[in-house]
């Protein structure tokens, strides 16, 4: 159930998936006039109305109170909190975007700082000019985390936007010992945003929380289930690796440490094993199709950064996908192909054209890739999946997507 407030309309009946939930909290937003800036908040951890007053909620958390290091993601809703951080005179550590340059920023107000400075540091402008990058050498600690939701339950199970950084973010402190087993993590969300999540929802890797701060309530969680106890290569995928430099240094560090570091597209025999599973999770076709930037008849390429002349490769091979909904983003078709475990090394889009072309390293993995997708049923349309019949003409007008 939703938590006080402008209450969340029922889900669908029958068993709701991930991507119903995300698709039904951002329509609310929407329709019932809580979204704010930056709109709209589909496909975003979504700033609302009260997102402010709810971090105050903060200053009354004993774990807060007596933290030094804070970990707080860098989106919209927890501007805030991540200046009451910085306020409180504590250490405040920011991811970087999708991970590219590292981990955390620390964030370094200049001396004698005023509360104008100090709120225009925890702004995504402040983090850019404020901030220092922190490595994997710099021994960081993390007494409190931080995260933003688009779902949350009181029992803290925790539904985000679908990428996967929040949980990846929070794998890698594990990894590097930034955090312990009982580092408390906070969310911060409208009432709304607080609904029954069934647990079978709920995987090995993704990140519970300990306290919901709304603008009406403080909500102790007491969840029991473990978090991640770091990352869990079988499930990162040679795109995910290719795009985060500092997630390769970490796991040439496992590895000599005599880790079992291989990587989801490097287990032939996982591919097909979710396939049922994932036909329920995937986002149900969306009501009021909002079509993405840049997707009108233009042809969006995702890139592998470890091979940038991949198509002049002859061991490529390149799967054929067809009868894609017109309402379905190019983000929501890569997150069904990592949970169906079949992530290419390249993601070609024609939306407008309802198709898209993956290429892969090898003919095995292509075929993996064809049997998972074949009659999925993706947004209400049952896919089509064949080897396409020849590579396509190289330099047709691609534009880089880093969506």
């Amino acid at each position: 159930m939703a938590g006080p407030g402008r209450a969340l309309p029922a889900l669908p009946s029958g068993r709701s998936s991930k991507w119903d939930i995300r698709e039904k909290v951002w329509e609310h937003l929407e329709a019932s006039g809580l979204a704010e800036f930056p709109r709209p908040v589909r496909g975003r951890i979504p700033n609302f109305k009260g997102a402010s007053h709810a971090a105050t909620r903060l200053l009354g958390l004993q774990e807060f109170q007596a933290a030094r290091r804070v970990k707080i993601n860098p989106d919209a809703p927890q501007r805030n909190a991540r200046f009451l951080t910085l306020e409180a005179r504590k250490t405040l550590l920011v991811p970087t975007p999708r991970l590219r340059t590292g981990l955390f920023n620390r964030i370094v107000p200049p001396a004698g700082a005023t509360k104008e400075i100090l709120r225009r540091c925890a702004t995504s402008q402040g983090v850019r000019d404020y901030s220092v990058p922190v490595g994997l050498d710099g021994k960081a600690q993390v007494d409190l985390v931080v995260v933003g939701s688009v779902a949350v339950s009181e029992k803290g199970w925790r539904i985000g936007k679908g990428e996967g950084y929040a949980d990846m973010e929070y794998a890698m402190m594990v990894s590097m010992g930034a955090v312990q087993e009982d580092t408390p993590v906070v969310t911060i969300v409208h009432d709304c945003q607080v609904l029954d999540i069934a647990e079978e929802l709920v995987d090995d890797h993704d990140l519970t929380v300990d306290y919901i701060l709304t603008p009406t309530r403080t909500i102790q969680t007491n969840c029991k289930r473990p978090k991640p106890q770091g990352i869990m290569w079988h499930k990162v995928s040679s795109e995910m690796l290719g795009k985060i430099p500092i997630l390769k240094t970490l796991r040439c560090r496992e590895k000599q440490a005599g880790k079992d570091v291989t990587l989801q597209d490097e287990h032939p025999a996982l591919a097909n094993t979710n396939r049922a599973a994932i036909s329920k999770k995937v986002m149900a076709a969306n009501t009021q199709p909002q079509p993405a930037p840049g997707s009108m008849g233009q042809l969006h390429v995702e890139s592998d950064p470890g091979n940038p002349r991949l198509e002049g490769s002859d061991t490529v091979t390149t799967v054929y996908v067809g009868n894609l909904p017109g309402s379905l983003r190019v983000s929501e078709l890569k997150s069904a192909l990592r949970e169906l475990q079949v992530v290419p090394v390249r993601l070609s889009w024609q939306g407008a054209q309802h198709r898209a072309f993956l290429d892969y390293r090898d003919h095995g993995a292509a075929h993996r890739a064809v049997s998972s997708l074949q009659g999925l049923s993706l947004g209400g349309n049952a896919l089509t999946a064949e080897l396409a019949k020849g590579q396509r003409n190289k330099g047709q007008g691609e534009i880089n997507s880093h969506r």
